[in-house]
């Protein structure tokens, strides 16, 4: 039970942070506490405790760094907050980052070393955003506590951290991961792709652990920041060519973030036999589409997933595969395809089905994502530089 209050006091901690910003903006007189729901406070109890169960036994834990650095936390907090307001497309970045790391090598920081043939020279990392925030963090946790906190932490707090300052859900990070010695391109091939079926974007989340609802959860909360698409400025690739080998466009995060038209500009012109658009594209949201991304545009055009709030982190995404306006392929088949179909509809609240809070189910997918192949123990190290392998 007191696991459960130190978690409880730390979404005070985040609520009192949140009704600071906002009286920034709106003055404390228009501010109002909303009447205490008891249903909200089993949800959040509920969820407290499964996200305990979630990551007992992986090696990590909540609040692995009160003893050796608690500051650790407050430390990466703060900086992820001063370059979220001078650049708020980070947010987005270091949550798709975070998704990008853990899917390769397990959650080890791995994507942040340097050199040549490292995964951040691999295709779907290179438009990656966010290696300045972690190295300015890893440098003043260095200054407060040397050779203490890992890489692949301070980037699990930092997704959490661009998150809530997005607007979204926070949630209690379990800690204590070491970082991995090894980082290869070639590992980066088993990340999801936008072109890929569901079939192959559940197989792929099952490999790692993760299950259906986890795939669609983490596709549609990830990147509104997360709707985070990695996007590649690849000047020659024109309507109708083929991606080159090696690069994809990750898929996660997409309630959050962009992706580039030469991404999705296929299902707009001659997507069928007949010449016309994707049959799945609602007939009134195409011209939109059209408009942004012309046949002959700029193909490194940025979109946003969620077109609309792209910059914030919402619940609509689900409404807009609903309604056909799903920019991607692969996550407007999650509405389409039967077997993905109804964790949608219950994120929207379908009468005759069990509902998901999103807020909730997101933040349990996450902690469950950060614990995929941890590396706790005497295995791995402590990098004292994000970008450098110990020798």
């Amino acid at each position: 039970m007191g696991f459960i209050i130190s978690l409880v006091r730390q979404d005070l901690f985040l609520c009192s942070r949140r009704i600071a910003m906002d009286q920034e903006h709106l003055g404390p007189q228009n501010l109002k506490w909303p009447p205490l729901d008891e249903n909200i406070v089993l949800i959040r109890y509920h969820s407290y405790t499964s996200l305990v169960a979630l990551s007992h036994g992986q090696g990590t834990r909540v609040g692995f760094y009160s003893r050796t650095c608690f500051r650790a936390e407050s430390i990466v907090q703060s900086t992820v907050r001063t370059h979220f307001s001078s650049n708020r497309a980070i947010a987005p970045g270091l949550l798709r980052m975070h998704f990008h790391d853990c899917f390769v090598q397990g959650c080890d920081g791995s994507i942040l070393i340097d050199g040549e043939g490292t995964e951040k020279t691999a295709g779907p990392n290179l438009l990656l955003r966010g290696y300045d925030v972690i190295e300015d963090a890893k440098r003043q946790l260095e200054t407060a506590c040397p050779g203490v906190v890992s890489c692949a932490d301070i980037l699990a707090l930092a997704a959490r951290d661009s998150v809530v300052l997005a607007g979204g859900p926070g949630w209690a990070v379990p800690t204590g991961r070491r970082d991995g010695r090894v980082s290869l391109a070639s590992d980066a091939s088993n990340l999801p792709g936008f072109t890929d079926s569901v079939d192959v974007q559940i197989q792929k989340f099952e490999n790692k652990g993760l299950n259906t609802q986890d795939l669609v959860t983490l596709v549609g909360k990830q990147p509104n920041m997360l709707n985070v698409i990695t996007i590649y400025n690849i000047k020659n690739i024109t309507y109708g060519s083929s991606i080159p080998d090696g690069v994809s466009s990750g898929i996660r995060g997409h309630t959050i973030g962009t992706t580039a038209c030469q991404f999705f500009r296929y299902r707009l012109y001659n997507f069928t036999s007949t010449g016309g658009a994707d049959p799945s594209i609602d007939p009134a949201f195409l011209p939109t589409l059209q408009s942004l991304c012309p046949a002959d545009g700029d193909g490194s055009r940025r979109v946003g997933l969620d077109n609309g709030s792209e910059n914030r982190f919402d619940n609509g995404f689900f409404a807009k595969l609903r309604d056909g306006r799903g920019v991607l392929e692969s996550d407007q088949k999650l509405w389409t395809d039967g077997s993905t179909r109804d964790f949608v509809r219950r994120y929207l609240g379908v009468r005759g089905l069990l509902g998901l809070t999103f807020s909730v189910e997101f933040g349990r997918s996450m902690v469950k994502m950060s614990n995929i192949e941890v590396k706790t123990g005497s295995n791995g190290e402590i990098r004292r530089s994000k970008t450098d392998i110990s020798s």
